[in-house]
């Protein structure tokens, strides 16, 4: 990987894609950005709040297990930290803005507006920036290149983005091998309401996804587990299973936020 910053306008293509949270990626160079800076906003993850699901690198799920949460979707079972029970609503942003201070904030929010893409002619990454973001404008206090090199916020950025795109990796390397050991299953989670009189309802479910089975955990062979042990990864699984009990917070959270929305729409 280089520390590449700009990008020929035939990489273009490669960035058109849907990535969340960016909505309009430009290769970073001097030519294109030399005038563009960053202003200081008092809600900088207020995007965040229409997303109930965001991205999760492995060495991100023991500080996150204690917010979120962390399950397996798709195909590719990538970790994402659940933030909502509706697609585009996040309990962890609220109405004005706010992201809870308690909470953990995922390396994929706190990158943001800078990302890399992949540059196929000359096999390395290139660093991108959102230039839809709104806190990026002309004259910014924190200026993007100065003298047209960059200056060390983007310095900053790239090493960030390269710290990120290593964790990356590695979250696709444990991925893979809780595949090849066959660790996953497919999980519902269920709600259950009460009426006034406590009395259960129907189940309610509110999402399908994967998750480690501690039966195939527990069935593994002696040396398998202390593999998994020595290199890091049973922490790992361990962190992501006790996540799954704040299901609970997340319904409590949406309860509170339904509670909210008459106050906020006669506000």
């Amino acid at each position: 990987m280089t520390d590449t910053i700009a990008a020929n306008g035939g990489n273009q293509a490669q960035l058109d894609g849907n990535v969340l949270f960016y909505s309009q990626p430009e290769p970073l160079s001097s030519e294109l950005h030399g005038k563009l800076g960053v202003n200081p906003v008092e809600k900088p993850y207020a995007f965040v709040g229409a997303s109930h699901v965001v991205p999760l690198t492995v060495t991100e799920f023991a500080p996150a297990a204690l917010s979120y949460p962390i399950v397996f979707l798709g195909e590719a079972k990538q970790p994402v930290a659940v933030m909502g029970l509706r697609q585009t609503e996040n309990l962890y942003v609220s109405l004005a803005g706010d992201f809870r201070p308690e909470a953990y904030i995922p390396a994929y929010v706190r990158r943001y507006p800078f990302v890399f893409a992949n540059d196929p002619g000359a096999g390395r990454m290139i660093l991108c920036i959102d230039r839809a973001a709104p806190f990026l404008v002309e004259g910014g206090q924190a200026p993007l290149f100065a003298d047209g090199k960059p200056t060390d916020y983007v310095n900053q950025a790239m090493e960030f983005c390269n710290n990120f795109e290593q964790e990356r990796q590695r979250t696709e390397s444990f991925v893979a091998l809780l595949t090849e050991l066959d660790l996953f299953d497919v999980r519902e989670a269920v709600f259950t309401p009460r009426d006034e009189n406590g009395n259960p309802g129907a189940p309610q479910k509110l999402a399908d996804y994967f998750a480690v089975s501690e039966d195939k955990l527990k069935a593994l062979p002696a040396e398998k587990l202390a593999e998994l042990r020595d290199n890091g990864a049973l922490g790992q699984i361990y962190a992501h299973l006790v996540s799954l009990l704040g299901w609970d917070r997340l319904i409590a959270l949406a309860f509170q936020r339904a509670a909210e929305m008459p106050t906020a729409a006669n506000a």
